[in-house]
């Protein structure tokens, strides 16, 4: 028997769903808001939950976060409107396993229902996942462990990767843990840093070039793709090539092959493709900036990396990774740690990612040598006031109230304070933002550093107007 939770608010659909369910052998619970939706996963343990996308307390999607961290880790089912064009679209996005036009008939439910169970059972009797080698990957929270997944997967075959995720988020670190657990391992790793790739040498820089084929060309001398050959090469910020670059690279990525510059005879390599991007590859593909051939050619294998904000679970092994790695380079004892501390690290967005967290805590360490123990007042002054104006926007959110008069208690659960926390600053960092940028989403993703589609989602969770 599984056990399945129904969050919608529709009471009709709970008696004839519940008559369906009992007729296949399945427990079922129900929520009718995203409130009751947090009090059944606290409660018991799911291995479907199929969520309505729209509750009268909020947006469905809002609650993925806390359904992927659940116990089991259950299979999420997105219910749709049949006036809802962007539903499926948003269903298959955040990860669910599928999606159902409303109204939830029992040939409509049926099907998806028993295939999300077969794929559950089947996911539980494979063989754990080998042990990776995943230097400077820390973490060890449900978003890391999917990805890590993937990576094991990578690994695994030769297919081309795309790494995708906001700046910071350490996607040259999963493309170096690709390789090193490949069997390409003992060749080489190299980086082309596409951002930085000038166009009137790209040819010399990528293939090569004989000697006297221009004039500071006094020897022979191997290209990127050539040094790659047997290993991975790592296109870094592929979004950023240019066209004629995109074409270049196109060519070669097709069948290995390419001419080193003033060469009249042609050279293989036998490359590994992996590529990284804090862009939107398909939005940029639409609008003819980045070519679709090339992108069909990258995203065999796509990994997307959750950004920090959403992974809290990491911070507190994150932070202490990082603080013992600066003690023992600056030759520090180390440092005892608060758990407000913690807090405040949890409490933060970090819109600049692992990065930014890994300069804090040098910063922190240099900044207080001395210090035996760090408490909040250790951390920079810009992080101390958006988590103190967090938590006074908090405040004012009457749902937090309302939450704590229903537990009973003057101060609220801190996962549920944190979380309206973050809403609430995260609201007001976008309406900053919109303000700043005009409503122009392009602009505002160029001034946040996110891409334009997470904008769209972001904006969209909350009802904010935005232009082309």
């Amino acid at each position: 028997m599984a056990h399945i939770l129904l969050i919608d608010d529709d009471a009709i659909l709970k008696e004839t769903f519940g008559a369906l369910m009992r007729r296949l052998g399945h427990g079922l619970v129900w929520a009718g808001s995203l409130a009751e939706g947090r009090e059944a996963l606290a409660a018991g343990r799911f291995d479907v939950v199929l969520l309505d996308l729209r509750l009268p307390d909020g947006y469905g999607l809002d609650l993925l976060p806390e359904l992927r961290a659940a116990p089991g880790s259950p299979e999420i089912i997105i219910v749709t409107a049949q006036d809802d064009p962007e539903g499926a679209a948003l269903a298959i996005k955040s990860g669910a396993w599928d999606y159902i036009q409303k109204p939830l008939t029992p040939n409509r439910v049926t099907l998806p229902l028993t295939r999300a169970l077969e794929y559950r059972a089947q996911k539980a009797a494979r063989r754990p996942r080998a042990v990776l080698k995943r230097e400077g990957i820390i973490g060890t929270g449900q978003a890391m462990e999917a990805c890590l997944d993937l990576v094991a997967q990578a690994a695994d075959s030769d297919a081309s990767v795309l790494i995708g995720g906001e700046t910071g988020t350490g996607k040259e670190l999963f493309a170096r843990a690709i390789h090193a657990n490949s069997s390409r391992a003992t060749n080489n790793f190299v980086v082309v840093d596409c951002a930085a790739l000038p166009e009137t040498l790209v040819e010399s820089v990528l293939f090569g070039h004989v000697k006297g084929a221009f004039t500071d060309a006094d020897r022979d001398r191997d290209g990127l793709f050539k040094l790659a050959d047997g290993g991975t090469l790592f296109l870094d910020e592929i979004g950023e090539l240019s066209q004629g670059i995109q074409k270049t690279f196109l060519r070669v990525l097709q069948d290995g092959r390419f001419r080193p510059v003033g060469s009249k005879n042609e050279l293989q390599s036998d490359f590994r493709l992996v590529a990284a991007t804090n862009r939107d590859l398909s939005v940029m593909a639409a609008s003819g900036v980045f070519r679709e051939d090339l992108l069909y050619r990258l995203r065999t294998i796509v990994i997307t990396l959750p950004p920090l904000r959403e992974r809290v679970e990491d911070i507190k092994p994150l932070a202490l990774h990082y603080m013992n790695r600066f003690c023992e380079r600056y030759r520090l004892p180390t440092k005892g740690v608060t758990e407000e501390f913690f807090q405040a690290l949890g409490a933060y967005t970090w819109p600049g990612n692992v990065r930014e967290l890994s300069s804090t805590m040098e910063r922190v360490v240099l900044a207080h040598r001395g210090e035996p123990m760090l408490y909040p007042k250790h951390l920079p002054d810009e992080i101390r006031i958006q988590v103190l104006n967090a938590g006074a926007a908090c405040e004012t959110v009457p749902a937090v109230r309302e939450a704590a008069a229903r537990a009973g208690h003057a101060v609220p659960p801190w996962k549920e304070y944190r979380r309206r926390a973050l809403d609430a600053a995260e609201e007001a960092y976008l309406r900053d933002l919109l303000a700043a940028c005009g409503g122009n989403v392009v602009r505002g993703a160029k001034l946040s550093g996110l891409s334009p589609s997470r904008l769209y989602d972001l904006f969209r969770k909350y009802n904010l107007p935005t232009r082309a």
